[in-house]
Order: structure tokens, then C-alpha cells, then sequence
């Protein structure tokens, strides 16, 4: 069909209208028409007794705060290569660290964390577990730990807080370091879980937050009160961060009320309902 001029020219007008409106329309709400630049990521390093009450909470946030937070997990000491504080020591990016309050409170006399920003999140404790499957040892009794002790073939426990309390602390209070520290075996860079999963050792020693969400195991239960060691995990900000203010906001949401129930679940007591 051919168009007459005067209405190609109503025509053109219409489209170029039509066009005109559209651009308007794609950038409302932004400024000269572009779409709103993306918040900066956010750098969070995790140790493992917090990792699982973290990863459930971490969404949330993002989704909240508009904001992608990019994560790296380690253990809170030790020179283990993926360990917080070699991480810190490589310059790795960093905004917030989640670690055993000891070891961030080492971080800030470093000057690698701000003096000042620690925040306690959570309290620890430490248990032990089995292969699925396995026989159940008595632990409920410090005598019966002995036993248990003793009686295990192998041993395994964490690089982290849990595993320095048993290899420098427990075995002593028990009397037991001479039989049982030569069939107990450090673990770098693993779950503790896992190894006894696998069948690897008998009997493992952990966070009760860092053995609960693994497959392959029984958890037994908690250290008798008279020999348990709980640990606080706190947040604290890195002295390298470039956007402080959203590490803040971070940590505010993790130590909230309303965090405090997906805390609990993952076998810690949170501090924010205290």
C-alpha cells in the first residue's frame, strides 16, 4: 500500500513520539536516563564455627541491602594457606572477618581489624561425633569421655579453636595426653566431619556448628560441661576496608533479633538475644 505524504509525515511524527517516550520511560528513576550503578561487592571472610548460621543468613542481606557479597572461608588461626589471618596477610579483599573472638582480637593488635568494631555474634561449643552408622561412644560423663578416649583407634580435630583447646588444653585435664595425643591427628583445611565421613578416623572433635551440616556422621553430643570450652565468634571490620559503612550494616544484620532464630538452628547461641 503506498502512504500519501501528509500522512508518511503524521506517521514519522507518531514514531518518533512513540520513540521519545519509550527512552523516557527506560530511564525514570535513574539519573540522564541510566540504570542506577550496582552497589560494590562486599569482601567477607568466615571462619567455620559461624559458616553455617552465615550462609543461611547471607541471602537476606543481599537481597535487603541491594548489595552482593562475595565470601572466603577459613579457619580463625593457624598458618594454614586459606586460614584468616594468612588470607589478611596476603592482602586478600577484605571488609568484614567472623572468627573466634581471640584470634580477632590478635587481628586488631596486628592492625589488620579496626580497634573498636568487634561485635561478639555468637557463642561455641565443642562436640564430638562418628561415622553414620558407627557404635555411639559415652560422652556424657567426663569419666566416660575418658573411655571413650582411650578406646578410640584414631582421633581427628580441627586446625581452628576447638582443635587447639583439645591438643593444648583437654588431654591434660584429663590426664589422658601421653595415650591419646600420639592417635590423634590435626586437620588442615577440612571439616572434621568429613574426615569421619569418609571413615579416615573413628572419632572426630569440633564446633557443634561445623559438625551438624555434614552428611556421612553421627553427632554424639557436647564436651561434659566440666570440660566444655565455649567460644565466642565475633564480626569485626578489616582496617583495609573501602566501604565501612556497609561492613557495619553487615554486622548489625548478623547480630540482629530477628537473625537470632537461623542462628540458633545451626547449634549456636546467639548473643543478640541475650
Amino acid at each position: 500500500m503506498t502512504i500519501q505524504r501528509p500522512r508518511l509525515a503524521a506517521f514519522t511524527r507518531r514514531a518518533l513520539l512513540g520513540a521519545a517516550l519509550g527512552l523516557a520511560l527506560a530511564g525514570c528513576g535513574s539519573p540522564a536516563g541510566h540504570a542506577p550503578a550496582p552497589k560494590p561487592e562486599l569482601h567477607v571472610m568466615t571462619s567455620g564455627g559461624f559458616t553455617a548460621a552465615y550462609n543461611e543468613l547471607r541471602p537476606g542481606f543481599e537481597r535487603a541491602s541491594g548489595r552482593a557479597v562475595k565470601t572466603a572461608y577459613g579457619a580463625s588461626m593457624g598458618n594454614a594457606a586459606d586460614s584468616i589471618p594468612s588470607r589478611l596477610a596476603r592482602q586478600e579483599p577484605a571488609d568484614v572477618v567472623i572468627l573466634a573472638r581471640p584470634a580477632l582480637d590478635a587481628l586488631v593488635a596486628q592492625g589488620q581489624v579496626r580497634a573498636g568494631s568487634q561485635v561478639d555474634l555468637v557463642r561455641s561449643s565443642i562436640g564430638f561425633a562418628v561415622r553414620k552408622g558407627a557404635p555411639k561412644p559415652d560422652i556424657s560423663s567426663v569419666e566416660a569421655l575418658k573411655r571413650t578416649l582411650l578406646a578410640a583407634p584414631s582421633i581427628a580435630y580441627s586446625a581452628s579453636a576447638s582443635g587447639t583447646y583439645y591438643e593444648t588444653e583437654l588431654l591434660k585435664k584429663l590426664g589422658l595426653e601421653a595415650q591419646v595425643k600420639p592417635k590423634s591427628r590435626r586437620i588442615l583445611s577440612e571439616r572434621v566431619g568429613s574426615v569421619v565421613a569418609r571413615g579416615d578416623a573413628a572419632l572426630g572433635l569440633q564446633q557443634v556448628s561445623e559438625l551438624l551440616p555434614i552428611e556421612g556422621i553421627d553427632y554424639l553430643g557436647p564436651l561434659p560441661a566440666e570440660v566444655q570450652q565455649v567460644t565466642v565468634f565475633s564480626a569485626g571490620i578489616a582496617t583495609a576496608s573501602t566501604q565501612p559503612e556497609a561492613a557495619r550494616e553487615l554486622i548489625r544484620y548478623l547480630n540482629s533479633p530477628a537473625s537470632a532464630p537461623t542462628i540458633a538452628k545451626t547449634g549456636l547461641e546467639p548473643l543478640a538475644s541475650r
